[in-house]
This record gives C-alpha cells, sequence and structure tokens, in this order.
C-alpha cells in the first residue's frame, strides 16, 4: 500500500500550477463579474497537450489515467481558478470517454484529435427540464430517415453551449413502451451542434458566470448516422462508463477548491489583528479550520482511492460516489468557513472566498444529488431495499 504519487503525477502537478499561475485573481475576478469562456485557459492547456491527458496515445492524447486526470484537475480548482476554470477543462476528460471505449476506430480518428487539440469544444447533452436524473424518461427523440436521425426536443443545464462545435447527445430512439425496459431505446450521439437547428438560452446563476449552463432547444436537427456511438438503443449504457470518471474528477475538484479557500482562510487569520492579537490565535477560528482540513483529506483518499480503482478496472461505483459526496460536503464547508473567518471582509468579492463558497455549491448538487448517493451506497453496499 502506498499513498504516495509518483514523480511522473507530480511533475503533472507542477506543470498544471505553473499554467494556472498565468491565471490570478484578477483574471477569475474579472470572469466572475464579467463572463465569457476562458479561452485563455482552455488554449494553453491545449497547446501543452493537457486537454487529453486521459485520451489515447494513438490520436494525441497522453494515453494516462482518471489518477493524473484528477490531480489535474485538482491543481486547476487549487490555484484559484475554482470551478470556472475546472469546468472549463472539465468535459474532454470524462465526457468523451464513450466515444473512446465504444467508438469505432474511424470515430476514434474524426472525433478525438480536434478536442484533444482545443480546436474544438464540446457539450453534453443529457438532462431534460422534466426528467432530471431519471435519464430513462427523458424525451428528446432521434428519429431515423435514412442515413440519419432527425432530433427533436429539449435539454437543460447543458454547459458550454453557449460556445461548443460539438455536442455529445442522449436521445431515445425507440419510444420506451416498446422497450423491454426503460434503459434500453436511447442512443448515443457525438455530432456537430447544427445551430441552424438549436436554440440556446443562457442561464443566469448563481455562480460560474464563465462557463455558461443552458436550455437547449433541438428542433429538427439531421444528425449522420455515421455519427451515432455503439449500438442504437444501447446510449445509456455507454454514457454510464463517463460516471465514475465524472464523480470522481468532480470530488478532486471541489476538494481542491476547498484546499483553496482553507488557505485563504488561514493565510487571513494569520494577519488578522482583532483585541492586539490575530484571530488565528482564537480556538473559535482555529478549531473549524482545523476540522475542514480533517475533512478534506478524508475525502481527497477516497476520491483517489476511487480513482485507483478505475485505472485498475476494478468496481468503483460506491467509491467514486461516495467521493463525490464527501468531496462535495467537504469543499463547501470549507469555502463556508472561510467566509466566516474573513468576516465582513468575507462578503467583499475583492477576498474571492465569497465566489468560492458560490462555486462550491456546483459540487453538492451536480452531476448527482447528495440523496441519491445515499441511497446508492444503501441499496448497493448495504444491501437495503430500494427506496424510490
Amino acid at each position: 500500500m502506498d499513498f504516495a504519487f509518483t514523480a511522473e503525477q507530480e511533475s503533472i502537478r507542477a506543470a498544471i500550477a505553473k499554467i494556472c499561475a498565468q491565471f490570478g485573481d484578477d483574471y477569475w475576478l474579472k470572469k466572475d463579474k464579467e463572463g465569457g469562456f476562458p479561452v485563455e485557459l482552455h488554449q494553453a492547456m491545449a497547446r501543452d497537450g493537457w486537454l487529453g491527458i486521459a485520451m489515447p496515445e494513438k490520436y494525441g492524447g497522453a494515453g494516462l489515467g482518471i489518477t493524473e486526470a484528477a490531480i489535474m484537475m485538482q491543481t486547476i480548482a487549487r490555484s484559484g481558478a475554482g470551478f470556472s476554470g475546472a469546468s472549463a477543462i472539465h468535459m474532454n476528460i470524462f465526457g468523451l470517454s464513450p466515444v473512446v471505449v465504444f467508438g469505432t476506430d474511424e470515430q476514434k480518428a474524426r472525433m478525438l484529435p480536434p478536442l484533444i487539440r482545443g480546436a474544438e469544444r464540446a457539450c453534453f447533452a443529457v438532462t431534460e427540464p422534466n426528467t432530471g436524473l431519471n435519464t430513462t424518461r427523458l424525451k428528446t427523440r432521434a428519429v431515423r430517415d435514412g442515413d440519419s436521425y432527425v432530433v427533436s426536443g429539449q435539454k437543460v443545464w447543458i454547459s458550454t453551449a453557449q460556445v461548443a462545435e460539438k455536442v455529445l447527445l442522449l436521445a431515445r430512439t425507440t419510444p420506451i413502451e416498446e422497450c423491454a425496459k426503460p434503459t434500453l431505446g436511447l442512443s448515443l450521439f457525438y455530432t456537430d451542434f447544427d445551430r441552424r437547428h438549436v436554440e440556446v438560452r443562457e442561464i443566469d446563476k448563481m455562480g460560474r458566470k464563465c462557463v455558461d449552463s443552458n436550455q437547449v432547444f433541438f428542433d429538427g436537427m439531421v444528425v449522420p448516422a455515421a455519427d451515432r456511438i455503439g449500438e442504437e438503443g444501447r446510449g445509456f449504457e455507454y454514457i454510464l462508463h463517463g460516471m465514475n470518471p465524472e464523480r470522481v474528477l468532480i470530488a478532486a475538484e471541489a476538494v481542491g477548491l476547498g484546499l483553496c479557500a482553507l488557505e485563504r482562510a488561514a493565510g487571513y487569520a494569520r494577519e488578522r489583528v482583532v483585541f492586539d492579537r490575530p484571530i488565528g490565535q482564537n480556538q473559535g477560528i482555529q478549531h473549524p479550520l482545523a476540522q475542514n482540513w480533517m475533512a478534506l483529506q478524508a475525502a481527497n483518499l477516497m476520491a483517489f482511492k476511487a480513482a485507483w480503482l478505475y485505472d485498475q478496472g476494478q468496481p468503483c461505483g460506491a467509491e467514486a460516489n461516495a467521493a463525490k459526496y464527501l468531496g462535495a460536503e467537504a469543499g463547501f464547508d470549507a469555502c463556508q468557513q472561510a467566509v466566516l473567518t474573513h468576516g465582513g471582509f468575507g462578503y467583499a468579492r475583492e477576498y474571492h472566498v465569497e465566489r468560492y463558497m458560490r462555486e462550491s455549491m456546483i459540487a453538492r448538487i451536480a452531476p448527482v444529488s447528495p440523496q441519491l448517493v445515499m441511497s446508492f451506497i444503501a441499496e448497493r453496499v448495504l444491501g437495503l431495499p430500494k427506496s424510490y
């Protein structure tokens, strides 16, 4: 049993930190106020070859594992970029996992290199307004018409749809009532985001302004059959291959943001003097921050255990879900405590911790609710009856 990262993994952390150092607090404060996709970070990562960290070397990727990807994403979040920076890169890591695993050689050669080079950006269109996490009940239809499909329907909370050139889309190709079970009849496509047949409405939201979230309406968008990934009707099975890596990455990012907030809070507590003593000398300040550190370290261990299991080809559903839950809670608690430690200044944008707290809510909500994580653990690990 070895808890240490390898020299190569530590070099990845150092290289990513060096890139992120180019994008300081002022950059992210401006992005938080004005919005606009962080193209500069995205292209800097692309130039140094990091967008394909977990993609096959044959197509321009680095061929590394989710462990290395988690190190990279945690470093981005911890730099102060938070989820504003991490979410700009996130889709490249897990999103096209179904293409890597189930795509044909022709599809991989056509679809992966432009994403890895940073020449194309993709959005991930699964969630719908009336189905939420009940993915099998989604209503967006893809109807076969010769060598193409015609897609109509609505998606919601689709990140980067304002800037994406491509979309990974899950749609129903066979009505649910004609399927032997609800998980069948859904098909997965990776195709052009044809804005002639797509309306994108941005959602004005709480945080992470520079990485847009949207309602998306498809109206007769034609998708070549050559852009369908794997067999028709098995799309739900395919997207599952990206879910555990996504949970691991979210956990690592949440811990990274929490550690950033904790460092800010501890630094402020050392320097802020009230009643002729630094506030960090008071146990009322010390103890909550110490608890935050312990919770973040525990969550981090679960995240990298789940990453290791995934990279070893072992089952990791329970660990990945637990990591997402623990990381999200520990990250939020640390960000909230950072605001409280700063007192009134914590409410001021110039101290940044209020942005961290707003962004930390993302990991608690997405990509799966904490309640569903607990239900998963109760049923799959503890053997308790299904509650929904």
